[in-house]
């Protein structure tokens, strides 16, 4: 019924405009999801801003293919008075892209600015008396109690703890920073920006890798082995394989899932699962304008949510790559459970919907639904749910859009009639949505938390008690109750998971799993 249609055909390779063949000993070609919409990777979730992030900045810690925490900036640390003393020492030869020194206070400053942020930040800064420098390569955390300092500041997506010089981390965190210093890999290259199309970044020569760890994720030696990395930005499906096949570009990060089955047929090609966990698909509701701000209402929704047509009309019938039956965290992880999901499994039925919806009191209040369209998986999720809501009995005000421009409006707390909104849909990483301590849209800390603004005051209760619960069996015990609080109050509705493929050129070799990455990788 959602299934997609195309113009071409699903082997058609239409030429990409102005690219040349990109095999080169010092160039690497990638084509993300969408276009890079925002240079702080602090001030939004975007998953182009975390990849842009992951080029330029580093982080204290690296989070390695398993998600342990490994030393990254860091040549040690120790932990004292049962685990609430923290210190830890920066290793030689750091340096921003301005050529100046990273010092300790660098370092305080952008952890001050991450936390306010980043949910597992934001425990962080609860669980914290002082985020104190001892010198210039000393920084010290003094808490109040035991916390995972550890996992908190070596995550790779979300909001990660990218590090900058202290002069930019003292910027407002609602505030964005559009100057790019840092002490990563790679410098982004503003002068050979063009929005729409064209994103790069060359080798940082100041740059020394870590001498030693294991080698994945974000975890172990940076060697950039390119000099430049190029992200040419390709929206329609077809182009962008057809690019992949001639050697235009050697890396689309997520191709169609009607193109892959002739992709893996392609000379030269190659196929893979690179994140096994997947991502979540989620229809996310703005708490603060109606019709949303009523929990009865967004309740109303669920008779009628079929996650296997969302997964189907982004994925195909080959359900190898997607699951349903998913709820708020993510298949596979230990906190994965069945609390309340009857919710989604029972019987489906847009009739009842309709009543329940009736039954809520909605008067015919607009619903502005944001919907990307050079993003072909989100704007399948946006074309699903404005037919599930108007077949509902939703006045449905769809409004195309590009991605940057969504990113940009889904942060406004304004009315719908001064440009404020009431749906979108995205995908978060699975392992994002694996724990209650990194999973971002099931805060309920209301202005505070990601847009949508949840305010659910038992929510935030039971994260707090998860993040000190002393064995494994306390926390699932917690995540099922957070379970089956949220599919009361609704933060935003699970739609399945995907296991997206990434395709690149077969003469790419030390590429790793779980991470958009740059470095170690060359030709083969």
């Amino acid at each position: 019924m959602y299934r997609r249609t195309f113009l071409a055909s699903a082997g058609a390779t239409l030429a990409a405009p102005g690219l040349a063949r990109a095999a080169s000993a010092t160039t690497i070609r990638f084509t993300p999801e969408a276009d890079l919409a925002v240079l702080d990777p602090v001030w939004t979730t975007a998953s182009q801003s975390g990849q842009h992030a992951a080029l330029v900045y580093d982080t204290l810690f690296g989070q390695d293919a398993q998600y342990q925490p490994q030393l990254q900036m860091l040549e040690a640390y120790t932990v004292d008075d049962d685990g609430k003393h923290w210190t830890m020492r920066l290793r030689d030869g750091l340096a921003f892209h301005d050529g100046e020194k990273v010092l300790a206070r660098d370092c305080a400053a952008s952890v001050k600015r991450w936390a306010a942020r980043d949910p597992f930040g934001q425990a962080l800064a609860a669980a914290t008396d002082e985020i104190a420098v001892l010198d210039d390569k000393t920084l010290v955390l003094r808490l109040k109690s035991r916390f995972p300092v550890l996992d908190a500041l070596a995550r790779n997506s979300g909001v990660p703890c990218v590090i900058m010089p202290e002069r930019l981390a003292r910027t407002d965190p609602f505030t964005q920073v559009t100057d790019t210093t840092g002490s990563g890999p790679f410098i982004y290259k503003a002068d050979e920006r063009i929005a729409g199309a064209r994103v790069v970044y060359a080798r940082n020569p100041k740059y020394i890798p870590r001498k030693d760890g294991p080698i994945g994720g974000t975890a172990g030696p940076k060697v950039a082995h390119f000099e430049r990395v190029e992200w040419a930005i390709l929206p329609d499906p077809t182009t962008a394989a057809g690019a992949l096949q001639r050697g235009e570009i050697d890396w689309l990060l997520t191709p169609n899932a009607d193109l892959i089955d002739t992709l893996r047929k392609a000379q030269g090609v190659t196929v893979r699962v690179a994140f096994p966990l997947g991502s979540i698909s989620c229809m996310r509701f703005n708490w603060l304008q109606p019709p949303f701000d009523r929990a009865a209402i967004r309740r109303a929704v669920f008779p009628a949510i079929v996650q296997a047509d969302y997964m189907t009309a982004m994925n195909g019938e080959d359900r190898t790559r997607w699951r349903d039956n998913v709820g708020y965290f993510c298949p596979g992880m230990p906190m994965a459970n069945d609390a309340g999901m009857e919710a989604l499994t029972g019987p489906r039925s847009v009739e009842a919907a309709r009543r329940n919806l009736d039954a809520a009191g909605y008067k015919g209040e607009p619903v502005v639904l944001l919907a990307p369209g050079d993003v072909p998986y989100a704007k399948i999720l946006a074309d699903v749910t404005a037919d599930v809501l108007k077949r509902v009995g939703f006045n449905v005000d769809y409004q195309s859009m590009d991605w940057g421009t969504l990113v940009q409006r889904r942060a406004k707390q304004d009315p719908l009639d001064k440009g404020g909104w009431s749906i979108f849909q995205t995908n978060w990483t699975g392992a994002d949505q694996g724990t209650p301590a990194t999973h971002v849209f099931l805060r309920g800390n209301g202005k505070a938390a990601a847009p949508g603004w949840p305010a659910i005051a038992r929510m935030e209760d039971l994260r707090d008690a998860w993040l000190v619960a002393p064995d494994q069996a306390t926390q699932l015990r917690i995540a099922r109750e957070m379970q089956a609080l949220a599919f009361q109050e609704v933060p935003y509705i699970p739609l399945g998971q995907m296991i997206s493929a990434t395709a690149h050129r077969s003469d790419l070799v030390g590429m790793v799993d779980n991470q958009v990455a740059f470095w170690n990788v060359r030709r083969g």
